[in-house]
């Protein structure tokens, strides 16, 4: 494996680490605020958090050679943003009805997701690819659904959440080697932030004092799983293959089941342990493939 690819490897089992971690933040915010409030306080956060990167790295270097013009770079940076708001604000709200295992498993299916839409961005992966994120898929399910699995309100929302998330992948796999990593990913955080304040400011009761008791898990959310999780996420896709990285940072749902384990003392089961030796046969299996070609400009 080239060092690159390690690299970017290692930034991807990272960034599921922050996140899957951050399932715990997420639920432990919502015992005090709504969803809309907290998704737009930690992407502010996260969005503050990038400031001393954007000053400090002014006038050094420039983006890649672009075969866009910056309008369609303007264009494709506002989309990303729009569409990790409709991600961030579908699973949120659907994590005050559904079950997390069912959550984990259903926001999972990206890992699918991903390389089905890759084919039409002309993205063909490896068979190895395919067979990896259908094992990570597998694992996922035994990690997070129970025998009673059933299509209930808050499954329709994670479902269309799962495809957001993949777009964003697609996404960021697209504008990442075209822009500079810190003001993409501003970009994308500030417009999530402003939207979703703006529908809490419509929809949800703003309190101090509900903010103050929430601060411990806005602060996870917004400076490690925003400002350092997703800035990460477009360090590593400059690098690597789009339906390769939705695998890696699929063991997300492994490490929020770790996470539950360490903080909520919840404990793994047979089934669950099965469910994380296939997501990690399917990441390791996933890395001996190549991608047959490039993202088309």
């Amino acid at each position: 494996m080239h060092r690159a690819s390690l690299s970017a490897d290692l930034l991807l089992l990272l960034t599921a680490a922050i996140w899957g971690f951050g399932f715990v933040a997420q639920r432990l915010g919502m015992e005090h605020v709504g969803p809309f409030t907290y998704n737009g306080v930690r992407f502010g956060l996260g969005s503050l958090t990038l400031v001393p990167l954007l000053v400090g790295s002014r006038g050094r270097g420039a983006p890649p050679p672009l075969g866009q013009s910056p309008r369609r770079r303007a264009v494709g940076t506002l989309a990303l943003g729009l569409v990790l708001f409709a991600a961030a604000s579908l699973q949120q709200v659907a994590l005050l009805e559904a079950p997390a295992g069912k959550a984990g498993f259903i926001t999972g299916l990206y890992v699918v997701i991903v390389p089905l839409l890759g084919v039409f961005w002309g993205l063909r992966p490896a068979p190895q690819t395919a067979l990896g994120a259908l094992l990570a898929a597998a694992g996922l399910y035994l990690l997070s659904v129970t025998a009673s699995f059933a299509l209930e309100p808050g499954d329709g929302l994670l479902l269309l959440s799962a495809l957001f998330w993949s777009v964003q992948v697609l996404l960021v796999a697209w504008l990442a080697p075209r822009s500079r990593p810190a003001e993409l990913a501003c970009a994308q955080f500030s417009l999530c932030s402003v939207l979703s304040l703006a529908v809490a400011a419509a929809c949800e009761p703003l309190e101090a004092a509900a903010l103050l008791a929430a601060a411990g898990p806005i602060l996870y959310g917004g400076v490690l799983s925003v400002g350092v999780a997703y800035t990460l996420q477009v360090v590593a896709q400059q690098r690597a293959h789009p339906a390769h990285a939705s695998i890696l940072m699929s063991l997300e749902a492994v490490f929020a089941a770790l996470g539950g384990f360490v903080i909520l003392d919840e404990r793994l089961s047979s089934r669950a342990l099965a469910g994380c030796a296939l997501m990690l046969a399917g990441m390791i299996l996933s890395q001996r493939g190549r991608p047959r070609r490039r993202m088309r400009p």
